[in-house]
């Protein structure tokens, strides 16, 4: 339910609701997204590549 309402809370910077679930997953479990979307880059998450 927490990644849910992070998914509901994040900015409109990215619009895949793939991609928006990975971010609030990441953000609410403190791992990192291994991707090279400069999309996603620009939210409050750890990005390897």
């Amino acid at each position: 339910m927490s990644h849910v309402l992070q998914v509901a809370s994040l900015p409109n910077i990215h619009r895949d609701p793939f991609d928006r679930i990975l971010i609030a997953q990441s953000q609410v479990e403190n791992l990192p997204i291994v991707t090279i979307d400069q999309q996603i880059t620009q939210y409050a998450v750890q990005t390897i590549w």
